[in-house]
């Protein structure tokens, strides 16, 4: 897959966009989760993680009736290990971000999934 620059920034040009990617610095989250934590609905965080996705950025793995969304840390691409570290190091001291950081560790997919499904 070839990578392209343009399509990375332009991915991570959107806050909550963003804030997903911080989420999934923390552990990987399915879309009920990251759906809980942004308070959108499941159909606009699919579209976010598909922009994730197809940037390069993201990957996900089906774990029984969850898809499971996590960091592309094992792509062997510069670019985006350099993206992710960037990322890593950086906006974690943003409100919205922060404050995402205690609902990752708080959110319970057996719970939220469930009710929503």
């Amino acid at each position: 897959m070839k990578i392209d620059a343009t399509q990375i920034f332009k991915a991570l040009g959107d806050l909550n966009r963003l804030r997903i990617m911080k989420m999934l610095e923390q552990r990987e989250l399915c879309v009920c989760e990251i759906r809980t934590i942004l308070k959108l609905s499941n159909s606009t965080v699919s579209e976010h993680l598909a922009v994730l996705r197809d940037a390069g950025l993201i990957r996900d793995t089906k774990a029984g009736k969850w898809v499971n969304y996590h960091l592309n840390n094992g792509i062997n691409d510069q670019l985006i290990q350099n993206t992710l570290r960037f990322l890593e190091n950086s906006l974690g001291n943003e409100g919205s971000l922060k404050s995402d950081m205690t609902k990752v560790k708080r959110v319970d997919r057996t719970k939220i999934c469930c009710l929503t499904n």
